[in-house]
Formats: C-alpha cells, structure tokens, sequence
C-alpha cells in the first residue's frame, strides 16, 4: 500500500520536509520513494506542492499521513470520503490556579496619590542618613573588643 507522508530534511533545529509517496512498509528515512510532491517548511508555514500528482494519488487509493491530510484539505486538495481527519487534541493544564490570567488583579495606585507619596519621602531621605551614619561608628568599635574577649 502507498503512503503519503512526510519526510525531514533540513538541518539540526530547523526541520523541512519533503512531501513524497511512498511504500508504506519502508521507513521515511529511508531514502526510496514513489513520487515527489513537494515540500513544506513548517518555521515559514510554506507549502510547495504537485497538487494533480497528489490527486492522482489519492484517487488510487495512497493513505495521506494526518499532517499530510491537513495540508492537502489547506492547499484547497479534496480528500477522498475514506480520509478521516483527527480532532484537534486538548491538552490539559496541570495547575490552573498558578496562571496568571486566573490570578486575582492587582489595583494599580493613582497617579496623583503616588506623586504626592513620592515628594515628603524625598526631604526626609536627605537628611536622615548625615546623623546615624557619626553615631553608628562608635557602636561599632565599642562592640568588637567586647566579642574578641
């Protein structure tokens, strides 16, 4: 029986693929085919295709592969009533109360508030650091000899 499916070229980590009919009972890397249909890029989402030699093939009774099977419907190629196309698949989040949409929203400030906030922090600031920075440095010294001892 004759398959259509797809087989990777391309170098490591950027993945292209020719699009080739073959017998099914040989490996895709295999390197013997039937027919050349053409080639798909997945990263420029790019199909270059035969589409008569796929009819062609189709209608004598080649088993497209399900990525096949959606390129070929995308390409506007109708598929044989034998052709079923799988659903799209679910996948399940493991621990839906850790994403962020599901997080309770934050309320953000005003910004007339934070500009007022923002001000008197400045003037204290300036002047706090000159007074405890002299008194800190005789702490200092009075506590390290009490620790040697």
């Amino acid at each position: 029986m004759l398959a259509i499916r797809l087989q990777r070229t391309g170098r490591k980590g950027h993945a292209q693929f020719r699009v080739l009919v073959q017998d099914s009972r040989r490996t895709p890397t295999s390197g013997r085919y039937v027919a050349l249909l053409g080639s798909y890029n997945p990263h420029a989402k790019t199909l270059v295709l035969d589409k008569e030699k796929a009819e062609y093939y189709l209608k004598n009774g080649a088993r497209p592969s399900d990525r096949v099977a959606r390129l070929l419907q995308s390409e506007g190629i109708k598929l044989p009533s034998w052709v079923k196309l799988s659903s799209k698949k679910e996948g399940a989040v493991r621990n839906p109360e850790k994403l962020r949409k599901n997080q309770p929203a934050e309320e953000a400030p005003e910004e007339a508030p934070a500009a007022e906030a923002e001000t008197p922090a400045e003037a204290p600031a300036e002047e706090a650091p000159a007074e405890p920075v002299e008194a800190e440095k005789p702490a200092e010294a009075e506590e390290a000899p009490a620790k040697e001892a």
